[in-house]
């Protein structure tokens, strides 16, 4: 009898991914979806099992030790010859595992798998949300078999071994005696039928990668790292199974002249000298077109004017946040003879000629701020 290494073809020192190449490439060969015949089919029962003993280390090794076919130990309770059957078979067998209970041929349906990706957005999309169109390469159903995995005018046959039932019985000795184990059946893999004829676009798959087109409502209030879930527009199953979930995740870009803190938006308003000294209205442009800022008399740099209700949609509630506006005023420089003279005489006017460097006093609007943020240090 051949050993599991000549089966496969590979040397007795041969690496797990060695092992794991050769199998692949015998069962491509003999796997009985291609390859009907019935010698192809036991050299395929044998190409396995030669398979899942050396794959796994610990059934490797008594096999290499022991010699034993099925990589398990012999002996228990001194003397007791397993004959490759463990507790788990016991278990199985009389507890409903792979053995009694079994519901049948398993069906070659499978649900698709979920779907991750990222959709960059435009701030103002994510003040009043949007639709946006989106391409994504994914698993879709195969168009040639409609996802019965066979080719056109073909359907899969009962198998000749199980016949139909996806399940074989064999008897194996235990510590009770001869009893029968149910097992999936190596030539259906427990399906039942076998597809002879695969389908050529698909290779019995069912689906195939495609790219589609997808139009996606972004809610308003979205922000980076929010994710929507799409149902069932995911990859699509194996063998006409259901679709996965499909999942975007959302990345809101920078603005140019708003920072988003929460549903706010703040802005910074540079503001001439003189304007905040004499106070002036302008239009300030936001997101739903300009809007009126009064500025008092004697605004200072960091002061903030709110307008309220036209920031961020909430996105479980009603209502908006506000836009914040920071003032900064600025200083003027490069100034004429005239501006020069101009100021100099308003210094007089104000007595501001020669000023003193002392601290602001509580009253004073600074120092004010400064105690309402730390907490009245």
């Amino acid at each position: 009898m051949a050993s599991h290494y000549e089966v496969l073809g590979v040397s007795r020192d041969a690496t797990g991914e060695e092992i794991k190449k050769a199998y692949r490439k015998l069962a491509r060969k003999l796997h009985p979806d291609v390859n009907a015949g019935p010698e192809a089919a036991e050299e395929f029962k044998k190409v396995s099992h030669a398979y899942e003993v050396l794959s796994d280390p610990q059934k490797r090794q008594i096999y290499d030790t022991t010699g034993n076919e099925n990589g398990s130990a012999t002996g228990f309770g001194g003397g007791f010859d397993g004959a490759g059957f463990g507790f788990q078979d016991i278990f199985d067998t009389f507890f409903g595992g792979t053995g009694a209970g079994a519901a049948g041929p398993a069906s070659r349906m499978r649900r698709g798998q979920d779907a991750l990706i990222s959709v960059g957005v435009e701030l103002r999309d994510a003040v009043f949300g949007t639709n946006k169109s989106i391409e994504l390469e994914t698993a879709v159903v195969c168009d040639r078999c409609s996802g019965s995995c066979c080719e056109p005018g073909t359907a899969p046959t009962t198998c000749d071994i199980c016949h139909g039932t996806g399940q074989i019985q064999r008897a194996v000795r235990s510590i009770l005696g001869q009893v029968m184990t149910t097992a999936a059946c190596p030539t259906c893999q427990g399906h039942g039928t076998v597809i002879r004829n695969p389908c050529n676009e698909c290779a019995g798959q069912g689906r195939v990668r495609s790219r589609r087109n997808l139009t996606l409502k972004i809610p308003a209030g979205v922000a980076t790292g929010t994710r929507i879930q799409l149902g069932g527009q995911g990859e699509a199953g194996v063998a006409g199974g259901p679709q996965g979930d499909l999942y975007v995740e959302i990345q809101v870009a920078k603005d140019p002249a708003f920072v988003r803190d929460g549903d706010d938006l703040h802005a910074t308003l540079q503001l001439p000298m003189t304007a905040a000294a004499l106070g002036t209205v302008l239009d300030f442009d936001t997101f739903d077109g300009p809007q009126p800022v009064r500025v008092a008399s004697g605004s200072q740099s960091g002061e903030v004017i709110t307008l309220k209700g036209l920031g961020v949609t909430h996105l479980r509630s009603g209502g908006r946040g506000d836009v914040r506006i920071h003032l900064h005023v600025e200083t003027p420089t490069r100034l004429d003879d005239e501006q020069e003279e101009l100021l100099r005489r308003l210094a007089e006017l104000r007595h501001e000629e020669k000023p003193s460097a002392k601290p602001a006093t509580a009253g004073s609007g600074v120092f004010s701020r400064l105690r309402e943020r730390f907490g009245g240090l």
